[in-house]
């Protein structure tokens, strides 16, 4: 009979030994101060892609997200004059619901959810853009570290100037 009361005061001694580390208030960790760089990056980008003018084109766009395959593409999306012509699916050549890429489917579009990223403070956003256009190559955003399945990652290929 002697055993279990043993155990039992052994278990709570040991547990009061830790109990002034759990008492602790939790420790949060600064986030980096990376929105103004971002912010900067998209004010510089969006510019040098308006002085473009560019009103015809086409880009290869992929998206890694917890989706459907069909949502992930990759897609090839063409756009004239700020309207989105066609999305084609480059495995089979064949046309794509434009709803499941309707967010994505014309470069302002991708510095819009850049911005949204940014307004929405998410723990992570990376971006890459192109030297010469200005547009977004790359969109890695996860917009909250503590939860899973919500982060986006766009990449945006064989951009073309169409006549």
């Amino acid at each position: 009979m002697r055993l279990p009361i043993a155990i039992g005061a052994g278990l709570l001694i040991s547990f009061g030994s830790y109990l002034p580390l759990i008492a602790q208030p939790p420790i949060h960790v600064a986030k980096p101060q990376s929105s103004n760089s971002n912010v900067k990056k998209l004010s510089i980008n969006k510019k040098l892609w308006n002085r473009q003018n560019v009103s015809k084109y086409s880009y290869q766009l992929t998206r890694s997200c917890f989706c459907t395959k069909e949502a992930r593409g990759p897609v090839i999306i063409e756009v004239n004059n700020g309207m989105t012509t066609s999305v084609i699916s480059v495995e089979t050549g064949n046309p794509v619901d434009p709803e499941l890429f309707k967010q994505y489917n014309t470069i302002p579009k991708l510095f819009s959810v850049v911005k949204d990223a940014i307004a929405r403070k998410a723990d992570s956003l990376t971006v890459k853009y192109n030297p010469k256009l200005g547009y977004p190559t790359q969109i890695n955003i996860d917009y909250s570290a503590q939860m899973a399945d919500e982060e986006l990652y766009l990449t945006v290929e064989n951009f073309q100037v169409l006549q």
